[in-house]
């Protein structure tokens, strides 16, 4: 397999750090062989549902990443994917608009285990487990 460059979604990094085996998850079998990435917003999510007794590890597991920051032209594409699904009426949270913006003006694959809203986006790459 050739090294890809892929962004994590939260729902991917909560499931690495639940689970008491970690080779057995989706985030450790992908770091095998890919860059990985992290989107600011999935760093934030991350950080605030993290108990303060955990903290250590959450940061320990985030340093891994390259985080990718949201920026302006982020901004425009999160913009554009928050106004299509509004014509269909498949509006979903926004952050999950921000990290799917943050995948498609990066030109990288989303890694997720939130497909259902994911996967309402039209231009956006999903990564499938």
């Amino acid at each position: 397999m050739e090294d890809r460059r892929i962004l994590i979604d939260t729902s991917v990094v909560i499931d690495h750090f639940r689970k008491k085996n970690k080779q057995k998850s989706l985030l450790y079998e992908l770091s095998e062989e890919n860059t990985l990435f992290l989107s600011a917003i999935s760093k934030f999510e991350f950080l605030v549902g993290t108990k303060l007794s955990q903290i250590r590890q959450t940061e320990k597991i985030i340093e891994g990443f390259y985080i990718l920051s949201f920026n302006s032209n982020v901004a425009d594409v999160a913009s554009d994917i928050a106004k299509k699904l509004k014509t269909k009426n498949k509006i979903i949270e926004f952050r999950d608009i921000f990290i799917a913006a943050t995948a498609i003006a990066n030109n990288m694959q989303l890694s997720t285990l939130n497909v259902k809203h994911f996967k309402r986006i039209d231009d956006l790459e999903l990564l499938i487990p």
